[in-house]
């Protein structure tokens, strides 16, 4: 059985309920063979009367009820097992946050999450069953025979372990071709993804046909690998079938010679031939239904893989009933702080150290992969140091509850996710039970006047990722997002004014300026609106903190924040005044 599925089953206990269900139907309903056996056996022979029939038909019905409860139960089974690991796999990719989840391809996480789990149903509803039945019936069915037949039951008893022998076999080839079978399938459904995604960019440079080509050509690899699944397995069942039907023939060839010999008599001779398949049955079944789970073992693998590897990772112990230091805007401090993103050799942030005082704001500068990013996600709680510390009112942010604390933090993306529900849906992301009329206001807050246009007003469905809207629109949404969030005292933006044009720029700003009032404000920026609105800029190269200045019109008349003529002299100009300043 599989480990990291039977801890999980443990650990439910609606689950453990179900499953117990299913187990005991499926046992009590082999048990019921061999009084079945016993009744038609002696029917046959004419041992019993007729009138039983009525007994067997009564015996028949309550197999099926059995089966049938097993059926409910194992379901309710597979539901609860993928509910729960799917429940677990969201938390851990939620714990691991925007800068570690980079590891996975989306779109193999889709199918992972999705068609791969569903794949369980085969080994939660045939194969754990066909355990406990193959534990159970062959047993029982063995001793009926020993108090039956002598001879019978020894034959019996040599060939069995013959069935578990050669489906062992056969099966370390089963697991090692299905997982590649899921392999193959998880890069279909990402690369896929990836491609649907980026459609318009392969339009207009003409490399969509090349892009069908791909896809094919990873179908057919999913293809070829699916077609070898059901070769071995085809090739597993024909084995067990052989198996059975040799076995079957050395005990009913001599049952066969010993009745005409009159060595043996017919109700016997019937119960053997009877009972005897139903020794062989369970195994084959079980092998049979191993195959067909494979796939979900698979997936299940690959998702406990996902947990085990993100669980391995060091990750410092979160004391989450310590509260944080008031409500109100807080003092953010930075103490040799130093991360390192996995798998990467150069530093994200080295050794930074920044004190961000209650209702400051922080413009954070420099070119692209200086660690601003990585900052605000420190602050976020996605990212963990590798060394040093986050302080929030002098509390140690591993210490705090990021819940709670993320309920203080108003955060807008460079590139907001927007969803697929109506635009008051998506204002209201993070404050799910504002009223119509508090989304109104937040909209009009961020300057979204445009939502009124819009065919529905606030109820009109946008598409995916804000397809319907431009730039500065799906940009205007997010404000208002964090504009939805009164009670909010952190204010974090990452480049909001980013790919916008004059207007919508201005209009961001504009937004942003009234929701920084009273709150400490992080902000991340390149244009000069932005930038003019800090009290303070802190630029950052290499991960370090090259310069810590107040004086923003100098900073903003410069204008040069990401332009490479003159950026280092602004920077050694800029760390001298400093150094002389102190």
């Amino acid at each position: 059985m599989h480990k990291g599925l039977t801890s999980l089953m443990r650990a439910e206990l609606s689950v453990r309920r179900h499953l117990g269900v299913t187990m005991a139907a499926a046992i009590l309903a082999g048990l019921l063979v061999l009084v079945q056996a016993e009744l038609l056996a002696g029917v046959l022979s004419g041992r019993f009367t007729a009138a039983a029939l009525i007994v067997l038909a009564a015996v028949v019905g309550v197999r099926a009820l059995l089966a049938w409860t097993q059926g409910v139960f194992a379901g309710r089974s597979a539901t609860g097992v993928k509910s729960a690991l799917r429940r677990r796999l969201l938390e851990r990719l939620r714990e691991l946050g925007p800068g570690r989840l980079t590891e996975h391809r989306s779109g193999e996480l889709v199918t992972l999450a999705g068609r791969g789990l569903d794949g369980l149903d085969n080994y939660l509803t045939g194969y754990l069953p066909a355990i406990a039945v193959a534990a159970v019936v062959p047993l029982a069915v063995l001793v009926r025979l020993f108090a039956a037949d002598l001879a019978s039951a020894i034959i019996v008893l040599v060939t069995l372990p013959l069935i578990p022998v050669f489906g062992a076999l056969v099966g370390m080839t089963t697991k090692a071709v299905t997982e590649r079978q899921f392999v193959a399938l998880s890069r279909l459904g990402g690369h896929f993804l990836d491609v649907v995604r980026g459609l318009p960019t392969l339009r207009a440079f003409g490399r969509a046909r090349y892009q069908a080509t791909v896809i094919k050509q990873v179908a057919d690899s999913h293809r070829s690998a699916t077609m070898r699944t059901l070769r071995v397995a085809f090739l597993s069942s024909l084995v067990l079938e052989l198996c059975a039907s040799l076995s079957l023939a050395l005990v009913a060839v001599p049952v066969g010679l010993r009745l005409l010999g009159g060595s043996l008599d017919l109700t016997t001779a019937l119960l053997v031939l009877l009972l005897a398949p139903e020794a062989y049955l369970p195994l084959r079944a079980m092998g049979t239904r191993f195959h067909a789970s494979m796939e979900g073992v698979a997936a299940a693998d690959a998702a406990f893989a996902v947990l085990d590897r993100s669980a391995d990772e060091p990750r410092p112990e979160r004391g989450g009933a310590r509260p944080e230091a008031g409500g109100g805007a807080p003092e953010i401090r930075l103490e040799n702080v130093t991360v390192r993103y996995p798998g990467r050799d150069d530093l994200a942030l080295d050794d930074v150290s920044l004190t961000i005082r209650p209702r400051e704001r922080v413009a954070l500068v420099g070119e692209s992969g200086g660690g601003k990013s990585t900052l605000l996600h420190l602050i976020l709680g996605f990212v963990e140091p590798s060394a040093g510390r986050v302080l929030i009112d002098g509390a140690d942010l591993r210490e705090l509850d990021l819940a709670a604390w993320r309920a203080r933090l108003a955060f807008v993306a460079q590139r907001p996710h927007l969803f697929a529900t109506s635009v008051a849906g998506n204002i209201r992301l993070g404050a799910p039970s504002a009223s119509l009329d508090e989304v109104r206001a937040a909209a009009a807050a961020a300057h979204a006047d445009f939502v009124t246009a819009l065919p529905q007003g606030f109820d009109t469905v946008i598409g995916e990722r804000g397809a319907n809207l431009s730039a500065g629109q799906r940009q205007r949404i997010a404000l208002a997002r964090a504009f939805c969030r009164p009670a909010a005292s952190v204010l974090l933006l990452d480049e909001p004014t980013a790919r916008l044009d004059g207007r919508s720029e201005a209009a961001v700003v504009s937004g942003t300026s009234d929701l920084a009032e009273g709150r400490t404000a992080v902000i991340v920026a390149h244009r000069p609106a932005m930038i003019d609105l800090a009290d303070r800029v802190v630029r950052l190269h290499g991960g370090r903190i090259v310069s810590d200045t107040a004086d923003t019109g100098d900073v903003g008349g410069r204008s040069g924040v990401g332009e490479a003529d003159g950026r280092e002299r602004d920077q050694v100009t800029v760390v001298r005044s400093e150094e002389g300043g102190r």
